[in-house]
């Protein structure tokens, strides 16, 4: 029976003494982990409060009086030597922050009272050393014009944890880094301090921003409407160039300051959809679908044509009319946007005919012609873009164009099949334009000049015995095989790479889409389509003059030249005539950008 007792017994103290030993380690633990560094903690802030009083003992004179608080930083007791022991972060080698604490002493009910905060790792002081919360009117980062006048908002409210809320005109605002009249982003900073001179300092950013719209009124008078010979309103968008028009509503209508390409007027809207695949993703994020003027004209009034009486469906790009052209003809006659070439204007005269314009027709002095729907001739895409787009650089003018936030050149090492349509390289001591990047990750481009060996033009035609000059890069004797095999005697062709091309074979009249026929050719040449990206010619080279297309028809005589005159040669183009070159190529898809920004100016320099 007793023995029963002692094995009782027993059991009991084993689970006394484990509950005894659970208790110990949690005292231990609350020692170790919160009670021996709170004690540590207490008695760093006691030491830096009597070495604050020690301080004021001698310095008696730097005590404050009234209201005023007076702060000593431990940084400034530790330097003249009140303190001299480092403190730490309990069980770490880690220093508390001397910067970020401070002894404060104020005078209360005759007698000076010391509040002493310090930072030490996860533990600070249980003392007021937060500013107040400033809430502002508006919000904490606004937009305005450049050269509109800035509109200070103010202070909708201040509370302090310890003292409540304070009175808003006791806020301290400086404005006076903001200048309207230049672009970046401004500060504007709103400062206060609570009874313990805890201070806030809360800013509001201004952003002082030129918006397209905006901009046009300004270089406009307010007209919205770009006129004369040469205005600045050149605008780089999509990575080519563009001029502004006129401002439409709250957007802005630009227009490609080059025919793109020769079209036939049946095929305007078709062709247009093609462009507008060739703007980059982010650009389009700018465009804005709007209907454009397609009114039609007569002889007797199309150079007076102002206001617009028939429009088109909503549609992402189109082409300028005789009245978008109109109103930009200025006081003295002169108007920049009458081309050099022959550029079609969104006006029929007839089912069979629509007009085009040109500065002056050769022996008509007039500036505007019907032809037949049929012709090729040029196209200017026109775009609607957001009126409110930042202009982020530029001045509007041809040198340095106004820039939207749509677009970013190349950086070393960007590979060049991640660049965009119209886009200049470098290469072979030629300017060569981007026209888009295949599948396989080519880049298809097309030369900026005709060739050129030792100052001479190349120049070839077709020495077949065929009546029918169809494009053929294998049949010796055409223009197919010359530009292929020949041409490479001028060109660096080491980062072209073999490609099989597609050449468009028409059964008579050369027209958009209405191929009879194509064959398929590999070649490291080939001459350009006509309804390709950048194939019409470019007036502003001076090394450019008449050259093959690629477009061809089984019909006697029936081939696509562009003249020396800019524009699509028609009628019979006899065997015996000799044009020149402008090479089309794919650049290998291991290219890499080295410098340069893509633009006419500053093009890309590649290599492999």
């Amino acid at each position: 029976m007793n023995n029963k007792k002692v094995v009782v017994d027993r059991k009991k103290l084993i689970k006394y003494l484990k509950i005894l030993g659970v208790v110990l380690v949690v005292v231990l633990f609350l020692w170790f982990l919160i009670i021996h560094p709170l004690l540590t903690f207490r008695g760093y802030e006691n030491q830096i409060e009597e070495a604050a009083k020690r301080y004021y003992e001698l310095n008696a004179n730097q005590l404050p009086t009234g209201k005023r608080v007076k702060t000593l930083s431990v940084q400034e007791l530790f330097d003249q030597s009140y303190l001299k022991e480092d403190f730490y972060v309990p069980f770490s080698k880690k220093p508390c922050s001397i910067t970020e604490s401070w002894v404060k002493v104020r005078q209360e009910d005759g007698e000076y009272k010391y509040y002493t905060y310090l930072k030490c790792g996860a533990i600070s002081s249980i003392v007021d050393h937060d500013g107040p919360k400033i809430t502002l009117n508006g919000d904490d980062e606004i937009t305005i014009d450049k050269g509109d006048k800035y509109k200070e908002l103010g202070v909708k409210s201040v509370v302090d944890n310890s003292d409540g809320k304070l009175d808003v005109n006791d806020v301290v605002i400086d404005s006076s880094d903001v200048n309207t009249n230049v672009t970046g982003t401004y500060e504007v900073t709103y400062t206060i301090k609570d009874s313990l001179n805890n201070q806030t300092k809360k800013v509001r950013k201004v952003k002082v921003v030129s918006r397209l719209e905006n901009i046009v009124k300004q270089s406009t008078n307010n007209s919205g409407v770009y006129t004369g010979g040469n205005p600045h309103n050149y605008i780089y968008f999509s990575g080519m160039l563009f001029r502004i028009v006129d401002i439409d509503g709250d957007n802005v209508r630009i227009v490609a300051d080059e025919d793109v390409s020769n079209v036939n007027y049946s095929a305007i809207d078709e062709w247009l959809e093609y462009y507008y695949d060739h703007i980059t993703s982010k650009s389009k994020k700018y465009v804005v679908k709007n209907k454009y003027c397609n009114m039609k004209a007569t002889d007797n009034n199309i150079s007076n044509l102002d206001k617009c009486s028939s429009y088109t469906k909503e549609v992402n790009v189109s082409i300028l009319s005789a009245s978008d052209i109109n109103q930009a003809t200025d006081k003295n006659g002169d108007n920049y946007l009458f081309p050099d070439g022959i550029s079609w204007v969104r006006n029929e005269k007839d089912q069979k005919t629509a007009y085009a314009t040109r500065n002056v027709f050769y022996g008509y002095g007039t500036q505007y012609m019907a032809f037949s729907q049929n012709y090729n001739l040029g196209i200017r895409p026109v775009l609607t873009i957001k009126g409110d787009a930042l202009v982020v650089s530029g001045d509007g003018t041809l040198s340095n164009p106004y820039s939207i936030d749509d677009f970013t050149y190349a950086k070393t090492n960007d590979k060049l099949n991640s660049r965009y349509s119209g886009e200049y390289i470098l290469y072979s001591g030629m300017l060569w334009r981007i026209v888009d990047v295949s599948d396989d990750g080519t880049t298809k481009v097309i030369a900026n000049t005709t060739i050129y060996n030792d100052g001479d033009r190349v120049e070839t035609f077709y020495d077949t015995d065929n009546k029918a000059k169809v494009y053929n890069p294998e049949q010796k004797g055409n223009v197919g095989y010359f530009i292929n095999n020949q041409v490479t005697q001028y060109v660096n062709t080491e980062y072209f790479v073999n490609k099989q091309i597609e050449v468009p074979i028409y059964k008579n009249n050369i027209k958009y889409g209405e191929e009879s026929s194509t064959k398929k050719y590999k070649v490291k040449l080939s001459a350009p389509n006509m309804y390709e990206m950048f194939s019409a010619f470019d007036f502003g080279s001076e090394t450019m003059k008449s050259y093959w297309l690629l477009n061809s028809s089984r019909a006697q005589y029936k081939k696509a030249v562009i003249s020396d005159i800019g524009v699509v040669m028609y009628g019979d183009l006899y065997d015996y005539g000799e044009y020149g070159i402008r090479p089309v190529g794919y650049f290998d898809k291991s290219c890499v950008v080295v410098r340069g920004n893509g633009t006419l100016d500053n093009p890309y320099i590649i290599t492999k």
